[in-house]
């Protein structure tokens, strides 16, 4: 009976490799010569990661997310490639750390390494892009740690980490046809709910496969555009002609403009004002959550009380990024110039003790939202200082009251004696600092940067 060949630790490999180094030996190569062509030369420069990227073509991307509706069957079958990658996930992590603690080189593993392994043969019958993905993915991890940019990998573990892998379009191995994705080693066309089109001229580059924890399935298509970027509108038009508006972050409503307007849109005759979706879902959040406390842990009452909660915490992230999504689409495609503050919120969450407050508020989310809104509608986004004192600063006379408080939501100039909501002046000082900002950049001031502090964001 043929012996099977035994898995054998890297670090155990590559101190068996450096002994073979000095004796002669005949007969077929171990184990651990499999080392030689893939570890690195101490003191080499390592590349950031595998990725194979043409630098001299430029793409401008664009994903569009699709709620899916696998049958069983498809199903399980994505549900073994989400954990086949986690597994390869922590396992390559784990081979790397005891590598580098022990020798202080980055050991360059392959998913082919462990699919050569009997024990771990089933990985081949996962798709294959989705695992060198995971070893994108860790490259990049260990780079960024080692370069200070990030903490240390951490390993994932079933239940808490994201639910979700990553393929590569290659060749007619993904297509989408009336309504229907095609994915690699998944049985039949997986069909998707399609709210919105497809625009035509783009290439399908990935798909990203994610189950969320309330059992729902999303799939995030990729498409690759010939990058355009038009001179925004502002530029073209004379100065009178230009439509600019100050956003002022409020807690309570999202933000107030400097017109005095509170977020709010209409559709179909029926006015959709900002709400804190969170906060009304609350109770019923910790009512859930009360029961769950008292069921046993991973029994079945366990974890169809965990998809109850986690139903509710989808649905009102979804209704916030809904409403989110639906106003910055129409303020970019209303103005040509959009001033903001650049305001630091995980501080604000700390130091103000607002953390709940402003994360059911969604105002990080709302700025990623309004950039790309503005790079589509050819909207000029800038981004204020967060230095700037625009709530103590009067918007009529430019005096500075330094004594104004948190809690004084009226601001009353002590010098030229006008009043006004505190957040509506702030929007006001907003929008003009944009359009100074915008003004000193035509006339010259700074032609290549701008002042230390803003963002200009050019479409």
């Amino acid at each position: 009976m043929r012996k099977e060949k035994q898995a054998m630790p890297v670090a155990e490999g590559w101190k068996l490799y450096q002994t073979l180094q000095a004796v002669e030996v005949s007969g077929p190569a171990s184990y651990a010569v499999r080392y030689q062509t893939r570890l690195p030369v101490p003191g080499k420069q390592k590349k950031k990661n595998a990725s194979r990227k043409d630098p001299s073509v430029e793409y401008q991307y664009q994903a569009y997310r699709f709620r899916g509706y696998p049958d069983k069957a498809q199903a399980d079958e994505m549900a073994g490639f989400i954990g086949c990658c986690r597994f390869l996930w922590n396992r390559m992590l784990a081979d790397r750390r005891d590598f580098y603690r022990v020798m202080g080189t980055v050991l360059k593993n392959t998913p082919a390494d462990y699919k050569d392994i009997p024990e771990l043969s089933w990985l081949n019958g996962c798709d294959s892009l989705a695992l060198c993905n995971v070893q994108l993915n860790l490259e990049r991890a260990f780079s960024e740690w080692l370069s200070g940019e990030k903490g240390k990998p951490r390993f994932k573990k079933k239940g808490l980490a994201s639910a979700s892998y990553k393929t590569n379009a290659q060749g007619n191995s993904i297509r989408l046809e009336d309504g229907k994705l095609k994915l690699p080693k998944v049985t039949g066309m997986v069909r998707l709910a399609m709210h919105r089109k497809v625009r035509e001229g783009g290439t399908l580059k990935n798909v990203t496969v994610t189950q969320e924890p309330d059992g729902k399935w999303y799939f995030s298509l990729v498409y690759a555009y010939e990058k355009k970027e038009p001179l925004p509108e502002c530029f073209c038009k004379r100065e009178e002609e230009i439509r600019a508006v100050g956003l002022d972050m409020s807690l309570p409503e999202l933000y107030r403009d400097s017109s005095g307007d509170l977020p709010s849109y209409e559709v179909n005759g029926v006015t959709v004002s900002f709400r804190k979706v969170y906060r009304k879902l609350e109770k019923r959040i910790a009512r859930e959550q009360r029961r769950l406390s008292k069921m046993e842990k991973d029994s079945a009452n366990y974890r169809r009380q965990c998809r109850k909660v986690a139903k509710l915490h989808a649905k009102a992230k979804h209704q916030r990024c809904d409403f989110l999504h639906q106003i910055a689409a129409r303020l970019a495609a209303a103005y040509d110039i959009i001033g903001v503050e650049d305001l630091d919120m995980a501080a604000i969450r700390r130091s103000l003790r607002f953390g709940k407050s402003v994360s059911d508020n969604g105002w990080g989310n709302f700025l990623i939202y309004l950039e790309e809104a503005c790079r589509k509608h050819g909207t000029l986004l800038i981004r204020v200082n967060r230095w700037f004192p625009s709530s103590k600063t009067c918007s009529v006379c430019g005096h500075v009251h330094r004594e104004l408080a948190l809690s004084d939501r009226t601001y009353a100039c002590p010098e030229c004696g006008s009043a006004m909501d505190r957040d509506e002046n702030a929007a006001v000082n907003i929008r003009e600092e944009a359009l100074r900002i915008f003004h000193g950049y035509l006339d010259g001031e700074k032609t290549e940067t701008l002042p230390e502090g803003y963002v200009f964001q050019t479409a």
